[in-house]
């Protein structure tokens, strides 16, 4: 099995409660079909198959670009959303740095989920996304990793969970976090420095929205094993020792808490271009 595969994101969008902070993002945005709607970072197709759910629903003739780099990932969202009927959806290999040039002309709607955190240069990107919508047209996106993403009442889950994982890879493997090499997912922005970043490249936001949604332990489990939750929670360590220990301590904080859940914020916001 590929490194992609051992540490891919596939099984925490797997999750129902994943699936629905999506939903509630696509329902947010109120497309307007039949309408031309890039789903930018498509990675397996989790939430283009939402869109084109939301879509095909009305019965009108959509298209969806669904813009991923990962060629695998592509694959899967291909075979995957064979089964959707009554929308075109079209694959395209891309970065979202230049994704504008490959989507065939101005479209009605961009979906960015999940993913504007990861992103380093986010103003190359928000201006990409700028030009290519016709005037009028949405920008939605998501996050969970933001400031303000872990409520106050969680806290001490994610404090026992690192202390365990350190400890872990310490006693176990002679191993500590490289802090020079911090990922772009541990150096979040504020809700207000998101809409800034949109407002100041020619957006109108419409809609933002801070959504708690109560993880059961499996969710934290899954994006454990993500490789670049790993390399922000543990930078330098490697993914596969990451991934045992931020498990393990997750599992170990949620038995000593008595937890069910933990609760985690998502950002959700929609904006115009003007």
């Amino acid at each position: 099995m590929s490194e992609e595969n051992d540490f891919g994101y596939e099984a925490f969008a797997g999750n129902p409660f994943y699936t629905e902070i999506n939903r509630c993002l696509v329902r947010l945005t109120g497309l307007e079909p039949p309408c031309t709607v890039v789903d930018l970072g498509a990675g397996t197709g989790a939430v283009t198959r939402l869109i084109a759910e939301e879509l095909a629903c009305v019965g009108d003739e959509s298209e969806i670009i669904a813009v991923e780099p990962s060629r695998s990932a592509l694959e899967i969202a291909r075979r995957d959303l064979e089964t959707v009927n009554g929308v075109l959806v079209r694959f395209v290999q891309a970065g979202a740095e230049r994704f504008s040039q490959l989507a065939g002309g101005p479209v009605h709607a961009v979906f960015f989920c999940n993913a504007i955190h990861l992103v380093r240069k986010k103003t190359v990107v928000v201006r990409e996304m700028y030009r290519s919508l016709q005037m009028g047209g949405t920008l939605s996106l998501n996050t969970s990793f933001f400031v303000g993403a872990e409520p106050p009442e969680s806290l001490p889950f994610y404090r026992r969970t690192m202390s365990k994982a350190l400890r872990y890879l310490r006693r176990r493997y002679g191993l500590f976090p490289d802090r020079d090499q911090r990922a772009v997912a541990r150096q979040p922005l504020s809700r207000e420095q998101y809409i800034d970043l949109l407002e100041t490249n020619g957006f109108q936001v419409r809609k933002n929205e801070v959504v708690t949604v109560p993880m059961p332990l499996k969710g934290f489990e899954d994006i454990s094993g993500y490789s670049l939750f790993i390399e922000g929670a543990l930078p330098g360590i490697p993914l596969d020792l990451g991934k045992e220990a931020l498990q393990l301590g997750v599992r170990e904080a949620f038995a000593e808490l008595g937890l069910e859940t933990s609760p985690r914020n998502w950002l959700l916001v929609v904006a115009e271009k003007k």
